[in-house]
Order: C-alpha cells, then structure tokens, then sequence
C-alpha cells in the first residue's frame, strides 16, 4: 500500500512537472499570459520528484554506484562488501533524516507559499525520503540472523553522530555551555577521524557503496571537520534540487523510455532499412542513426542496446547478411554515439555542472557527434564492399510507407533542435513538450503502449532519475565545500606548473579521462570528475564547451575500453556471448572511435566552429 501510494505521488509529480511547462509556452506563445507561481511550483515538484524517485529507487536496489568489486568472482567477498555498503547507507541516511529535521525548522520558518502551499510542505519530502531509505537499506541488509542487529546498530551511530543537530532542532540557537561544549566536541571527533573516515568512504565507493550516499558522507564529514554545520549539507540539496538547473532531466529520461518501450525502434528500422539498403553498407548507416536517435533521448547507451539490440542484430545478421562479430561489435560500439546529439542529458549535465551555455554545447556536439557516425558508417561500406554484401533495389512505396509511419518519431529531434535554438522554448519547456509528445504519440496515436500499461513505463523511468537527481542534489553539497576550499584553482596552478605542454596535458587527459569512462558511468563521472578538470582547462587556455566536448567523446570510447567497459558487458548479457569474444568483436570499432577522439581533442575548430559562429553573432 505504501510503495503505490508513493508510486502515485512521484508519478503525478512527474506528470506535472512536465504539464506545467508546456501550459505555460502555451499560455505565453498563444495568450500573451503567464500562469502565476509555474516556475517555483515546478522547482518543488523537482524536489517531490526527486526524493520520491529516490525512496523508489532504492526499494529495487538500483541506485548508481562504481562497484568494481561487481568484477571479482569472489562471492564472499561481494557479500562483505555489500553489508558494509548497507550499513554506511543506513548511517548516512540517518544523519541526513536529522539534518533535514532541523534544515526545515531553522532554515524554512516562518514558511514562504509557493502558489497557495507553504514551501515547507514540499520541504517535508526531504526528511520523509531519507527515513524511508534508511529503513529500506536496513531492510536490504544482505545477511540474516545474528547479523541483523548490525543496520539498527548503523542507524544508532548515525543518531549519535547528528547529536549536534538534534541539539540545534530542540533548542535552536539559544543554547547552554554544556551544549556548545558537547558540540565542539564533535567537531573535534570528526576532525580527528577525517582522514582514515575519507579512506574508508573512497573503499566503499569502489566496493558497490551508493554514488549518492558516499558523496553525501563526504560532504558531511568535510563541511563538518571545517568547521561547518551538519545542515549545510541538506541545505545545499535543497537549493540544487529545487533551482532550475536538472527539471529538463526526469522530462527527457520519461520521454526516452516511452521511445525505447514502444514499438518506434521497429518503425525507424523498417524507415532507415527502406532508405539505406540499396547501397553497401546501408544498414550500417540505418543502425548507426536509429542508434544515435534513441540514445540521445534516453542519455544511457546501454538503454540502446538492450531495446534496440536485438532487432537490429537480427537484420544485419539475416537480412544484411553481415557476419555474427561484425554485427555485436558495430550495435555495442554504436550505443554511446548519440551523447554528443541534442537533446542529450549528458550534455546538458556538463552544462549545469560547468556552468557552460548549454545551447553551445548542442552545438559543438554536432559535428564531433557528425564525425565519429561518419567514420563509423565509412568503415561499414569498405566492409561491405570488400565481403560484396548484397543490396536491394529502392522501393519508392515502401519507402514512402514507412516515412508515414515513423514521420512522428523523426521530426521530434528536429522539432526540438528548432525550438531551442530559435529561442522559442526553453530548455525545461522542451523537455516537457518531449515528454508530452512521446506519450501522446505512442500511446494514443500509435497504441504501442496501453494507458494501463503507461505505469511501468514510469517506473522502469525512475530509477535513471532517481539515480541521477540523488546524485547530483548531493553533488551540490561537496561543491559547495571544494569550491570553499578553492582545491580547483589550487590543482590547476600547481598542474600548470609542472606540464607547461597544452598538448601534453591534452594527451594526460585523454587517458584519464578513458580511464574514468570504462570505470564509472558517465552521469557519475560528471558529477565527480568534471568539476575537477574544468579550472584545468581554463589554466590551458581551452575553451569550456571544446572541453565538455573532449569529456564526453572520451566517455563515448571509454564505455567500450577492456577490462571494464560498461558497454562491454552489456553486450555480452544482450547477445549472449562471452565478454572476450566482445572485446575482440569490439576493438576495430574502438581504434575508430580512438582516433575521432584523438582528432576532435586537437583540433579545436572541429566543436568550436559552430559556436563561434553562434557568439559572433550574438
């Protein structure tokens, strides 16, 4: 009862977060008018959306992680690393359930109204989530019997640990000697523990502990040991997760899974099939594109190949007559290409957290994101020449059958390209018209999806954004401290002063940055790697977009790197074979991917053309 009942909640927020944008282009664009209170209200059902998909989220034990220890066959181990990960949650989540507790009564009383509700009846969520993720990793604790005393003994600790801000809820600032005596005393505790508590928390990260969780205890533990106070923390969530900078986020994610649950990858396939095969390597074109088409929408390439892999393998294999490698390799390698193609979350991510233009980053994607498709589909037609693979004549009708049938489909990114970059809609607004589009289109044009079904849409949608939203508003906690600290500026100064090369730390970069890419996912990675590298490349003189750009298309090839790629290995659960025979399968493509991005890296003019265009002109 209580899982429907926030079933319900997070999937009407989620609907009005995408209505409420889109009445208010319509209102504005047809009538001249506004709808009072759309843009607050909307950043507080981000908030709703946002902790109701994280409590969901958590129930099916699907929030992101780095979890290398995933990689080992050492079942016991696994098992350890899984209760100590269980264990720092239940903690954690505590200590954020108390600093909500007070964040709510110091930092929103008396309560401002958002419309005609009080902002402290959103706020509510924010302790209301954390409680119930910590029940709900006490409950996911993965060993029985004797052991279970272990997730109460974590919420206690967490409990003890939030003693100052406990204090700071039932006596607020008026408090006694004693009182700011027991609290000096934490700070002093958690100062001495700092280090070997940050060794510990970077262990957990690599050992499967959630990416949300661990960027939570770090930000605690760092504001804390500075002498900050606990409540910064969901202080600092609250501000980022009810701003305008991620609402576009659940809205693309929702829209890319209506895509990926209906039947428009069927449509485009026989649109593209009809279009591309009457020359060689027409299907590698058709695949290339319906691939980039859908990843760009959902943001995860594995998405792609998990809903599109199967009839696409199947039509280069029997009606394109490619062999059985050929084919894996090109739909595993071809997953990640629409990253670099707007409406991609991804780029709007590095946007956000860079505080970059993003309608400069959709158009230095464009023509990176242009090449890598083209060296693909290049590389597919000597293929095809070589092996003499057979072709079909074009037929007209059919031809003309199939555009009808998936025009809907096809002109969206078009659409939505024209309407941001003509300054008609918003980002947010484009995102809820997407939303809207795809759910109309498919479930009561197309019917590919019933009404009654629409539910699990939602629900296979929400762990992408409860994932992602949980991540960032903690995110926004530990920038606030490393940008208190000024720990950027002071690794950019000290790496201008030992590399003097820009070309040489272009080339450490790409390194790390395929390093980081096979390692952790990409929406991870943004969140924890790029602040770190955006002052460095100011320090080298290279341009903030040319540098989102750099990010990703390493993020594009890192996915497909041995011995970790995540493409990798769901290539190997799609199509059934074993993970060596995947990277063999793989590795042409990848040395392709390799030098695209050897080529957008050190040549600028190649992302940056565009956008120079587009500044001149403004």
């Amino acid at each position: 009862m209580l899982k429907k009942l926030e079933q319900v909640v997070c999937y009407s927020a989620l609907a009005l977060l995408a209505l409420l944008p889109l009445s208010e282009s319509i209102a504005r664009l047809v009538f001249h008018s506004a709808i009072p209170a759309e843009q607050v209200t909307i950043s507080q059902l981000l908030l709703v959306v946002s902790m109701f998909s994280a409590m969901l989220t958590t129930a099916k034990g699907e929030h992101l992680s780095i979890g290398l220890v995933q990689y080992s066959s050492n079942e016991k181990l696994k098992k350890i690393c899984a209760c100590a990960g269980s264990l720092i949650s239940c903690a954690v989540c505590t200590i954020l359930f108390f600093a909500s507790a007070a964040f709510i009564k110091m930092g929103l009383m008396p309560p401002t109204l958002v419309g005609f509700i009080p902002d402290i009846i959103y706020a509510l969520v924010l302790p209301l989530g954390f409680a119930v993720m910590t029940a709900r990793f006490a409950r996911r604790f993965p060993a029985g019997g004797k052991w279970r005393i272990f997730p109460i003994l974590a919420i206690l600790a967490g409990a003890f640990y939030s003693i100052p801000v406990i204090i700071k809820f039932f006596w607020g600032f008026d408090l006694s000697d004693a009182q700011f005596a027991a609290i000096d005393l934490f700070y002093q505790i958690t100062l001495a523990v700092k280090t070997p508590a940050l060794i510990l928390l970077v262990l957990s990260a690599l050992a499967g502990t959630p990416l949300f969780v661990v960027l939570g205890a770090l930000s605690i533990l760092l504001i804390e040991a500075s002498g900050g106070e606990i409540d910064v923390t969901v202080n600092q969530i609250y501000t980022g997760l009810t701003g305008q900078n991620f609402i576009a986020i659940p809205l693309f994610t929702l829209a890319g899974f209506f895509l990926s649950e209906s039947k428009a990858g069927t449509r485009l396939v026989r649109t593209f099939h009809s279009l591309f095969s009457w020359f060689p390597g027409g299907m590698i074109a058709a695949s290339v594109l319906i691939c980039a088409f859908f990843t760009s929408f959902t943001g995860a390439s594995g998405v792609t190949i998990l809903a599109l892999g199967g009839i696409l393998y199947s039509i280069l294999c029997r009606d394109g007559k490619y062999g059985e490698n050929f084919s894996v390799g090109l739909l595993t390698s071809s997953g990640s290409i629409g990253l670099l193609f707007p409406p991609s979350l991804p780029l709007i991510l590095v946007g956000t957290m860079t505080q970059t233009n993003i309608l400069h980053l959709f158009a230095g994607g464009i023509a990176p994101g242009l090449l890598i498709s083209a060296a693909m589909v290049v590389f597919g037609i000597i293929i095809s020449v070589k092996t003499k693979v057979p072709v079909q004549p074009f037929n007209l009708r059919e031809a003309l059958s199939a555009c009808k049938h998936s025009a809907g489909e096809i002109i969206l990114p078009f659409v939505l390209i024209g309407g941001y970059f003509s300054g008609i809609l918003s980002l947010v607004e484009l995102g809820a018209f997407a939303a809207v589009y795809v759910f109309i289109l498919e479930v009561f044009i197309f019917k590919d999806i019933k009404l009654k079904d629409a539910g699990a849409v939602f629900a296979k949608a929400v762990p992408i954004t409860g994932g992602i939203l949980a991540i960032l508003g903690l995110s926004q906690a530990l920038s606030y401290y490393i940008v208190d600290t000024q720990a950027p500026e002071n690794f950019a100064r000290w790496m201008g002063s030992a590399i003097g090369s820009k070309f040489a730390f272009l080339l450490i970069l790409n390194l790390a940055l395929l390093a980081v890419g096979c390692l952790i996912d990409i929406f991870s990675a943004i969140v924890i790697v790029l602040p770190l590298i955006v002052p460095l490349g100011a320090a080298y003189g290279i341009d903030p977009v040319h540098l989102g750009i750099i990010f990703l298309i390493n993020m594009e090839a890192g996915f497909l790197t041995p011995p970790v790629g995540l493409n990798l290995f769901l290539a190997s659960y799609r199509f059934g074979k074993p993970f060596v025979a995947i990277c063999r399968d793989v590795l042409p493509f990848l040395m392709i991917q390799l030098a695209v991005v050897l080529l957008v890296t050190y040549c600028e003019p190649i992302t940056m053309t565009l956008v120079n265009i587009m500044r001149s002109v403004k």
